[in-house]
């Protein structure tokens, strides 16, 4: 049994637009991308659903990152990790 295959997004973008522009079938695409016509269907519905995002006033902004934060998460984990690892051993 062989793993399934994990398209960039640039990849699915390129063959969802092919899709839109109509100057190939589906069938055709697929074999000349190497992917199921399925899957450009799902690509091409999601790249309508999601264009327009594209326009929306104000954009989509990058979640800020608390790096105190992180350092205590981080420091955390470390603790969790001692105490299981000396759980496991008690046993």
């Amino acid at each position: 049994m062989s793993k399934r295959k994990q398209h960039a997004p640039e990849f699915k973008a390129k063959v969802a637009l092919e899709a839109l522009k109509g100057e190939e079938t589906a069938a055709e695409l697929a074999s000349r991308f190497g992917v199921h016509p399925t899957m450009i269907h799902q690509w091409k519905r999601a790249l309508l659903e999601g264009a327009s995002g594209v326009f929306e006033r104000g954009g989509r902004k990058k979640p800020e990152i608390d790096e105190e934060q992180v350092k205590e998460l981080h420091a955390k984990i470390g603790e969790l990790a001692v105490a299981n690892s000396f759980l496991e051993r008690k046993l």
